[in-house]
């Protein structure tokens, strides 16, 4: 599915990014960190409006309480982590720990997405909701395409 594929892509993305941050702060290079770990917030910005606005919707419009067991922390984790990055100060060393921690349980969301919620969504989803789907990333993704085929 292109859309799990490009999403895929942009857990990739901040995956690195993260890990770059910790490295740069572990070298005691704040000013590359911000950089870093900024750029990490665009992308977290768009890709979780991206899922939240259409994987996400369009798994909890098919009625599924399992989708919203699952799907709700999900949503929980995002919010509380945005409001980490909106207020961090990586100068301060209780924000470098909580960074690293963060950066840490990312893999853990991202394979929840990737392990379990992205196939679901294959089984369960239709075309009408793979289409409204991909219309939320494309809206959360201005002038962005998504990833060429090759083929």
């Amino acid at each position: 599915m292109p859309l799990l594929r490009d999403y895929t892509a942009e857990h990739e993305r901040v995956v690195n990014l993260g890990g770059d941050a910790v490295r740069a702060l572990d070298a005691g290079d704040v000013d590359r960190a911000r950089d870093l770990a900024g750029r990490l917030t665009v992308e977290l910005r768009s890709h979780w409006h991206g899922e939240e606005d259409g994987l996400f919707a369009q798994l909890l419009d098919c009625d599924h309480d399992l989708f919203a067991e699952y799907i709700d922390p999900l949503v929980d984790e995002h919010l509380v982590l945005g409001a980490f990055l909106d207020s961090m100060d990586l100068s301060a060393p209780e924000d470098q720990d909580r960074f690293r921690r963060e950066v840490f349980a990312l893999h853990r969301h991202i394979s929840k997405e990737e392990d379990a919620l992205f196939p679901a969504s294959v089984t369960t989803l239709d075309g009408d909701q793979w289409d409204a789907a991909i219309a939320a990333w494309q809206r959360t993704h201005p002038g962005q395409r998504m990833l060429e085929t090759g083929v």
